[in-house]
């Protein structure tokens, strides 16, 4: 059996879904897998699906945190390094070096940005971030995924349901094909779905309103939120955020996200995604809809109509105080 033929089969084994492989001509000279490792040859992707079953209480508005704990957590702080290292370990085996990487959540490229699965206090910039490879740009090379409008992978077995990891080594290793792009067909359904309004028009997303609503500020889609939620806010203040239409910058984001208590974090830094990624399961919707998911269900992903909560509780808040006074 090839060599190519033991890692496939092994992180496969080690529950890995998806694994391509990516030659480093792929790459611009420049690219940060060569200053990781100057010697490298292949890339190797491994993806990992997230299951759909992991978000069904955020479907039905019930429980939240199995999408946190079992669809980032325990993936990327678990099931994913110990595939990493059992496949490096084959590799080094056969006499060639091997160097994981695993996204760190905490160290991010941009300044003045933020990272919505974890607390935006633990975030480090400023430390030699551009070392770190672009994971989005190394899975589509490794023929994982496409690149949707909004900057997610998209695979065709699992849509954006999938998360991913790499291992660079100087053993050459026959390529997997980049996917032609046939998934993404900018419907924008995405962008509709966003409770914050995070994403605009163009795709972009506004990393601090994602947080902000990634933590679960709009109350019509929060079973969690107390009527006395943002209390200490300026009223109209408060019904825009809890509403998704408020106007902040990033200070203010920091105040907002400061003062949403409604759910516990899990352990690892993470928070808990109250929106439960409501713009990948949108998509993932779409594609399923338009039948282009290679990976087929016996039921479909949203049966009924999407719910939405009354606010009126928090526009009422406080109000009988006041009229008694």
């Amino acid at each position: 059996m090839s060599i190519r033929q033991q890692i496939i089969d092994l992180a496969k084994k080690c529950d890995a879904d998806i694994v391509g492989f990516a030659p480093a001509s792929r790459f611009d000279k420049d690219d940060a897998i060569f200053r990781i490792f100057p010697n490298v040859k292949t890339v190797i992707g491994m993806g990992f699906r997230i299951l759909r079953g992991i978000f069904r209480g955020v479907e039905e508005g019930t429980t939240y945190y199995q999408y946190t704990t079992m669809g980032v957590e325990n993936l990327e702080e678990t099931v994913m390094p110990m595939a990493l290292l059992r496949v490096a370990n084959l590799v080094e085996s056969e006499g060639f070096i091997a160097v994981p990487q695993r996204r760190s959540p905490l160290i991010l490229n941009e300044e003045g940005t933020t990272n919505p699965e974890v607390d935006y206090t633990d975030v480090y910039h400023g430390v030699k971030a551009e070392n770190q490879i672009d994971f989005l740009d190394c899975a589509v090379k490794c023929g994982l995924g496409e690149k949707s409008m909004i900057g997610s992978l998209l695979t065709p077995e699992y849509g954006p349901f999938i998360r991913y990891c790499f291992i660079l080594t100087d053993m050459e290793i026959e390529e997997t094909p980049m996917l032609k792009p046939s998934l993404c067909d900018n419907c924008g359904e995405c962008i509709k779905a966003c409770p914050g309004r995070a994403i605009d028009e163009n795709g972009k997303t506004n990393s601090w309103r994602c947080a902000v609503y990634y933590n679960g500020a709009n109350g019509s889609k929060n079973p969690f939120m107390p009527p006395e939620a943002f209390a200490n806010f300026d009223h109209k203040k408060k019904m825009d955020i809890i509403n998704g239409t408020a106007e902040f910058d990033d200070e203010e984001a920091k105040n907002i996200l400061d003062n949403i208590f409604f759910y516990p974090p899990a352990k690892h830094f993470y928070r808990t995604s109250i929106c439960g990624r409501a713009c990948d399961r949108a998509c993932y919707i779409h594609l399923e809809e338009k039948g282009l998911l290679t990976k087929k269900f016996n039921r479909p992903f949203r049966e009924k109509q999407d719910w939405k909560l009354s606010t009126e509780q928090f526009e009422n808040y406080g109000k009988e105080n006041k009229d008694n006074e």
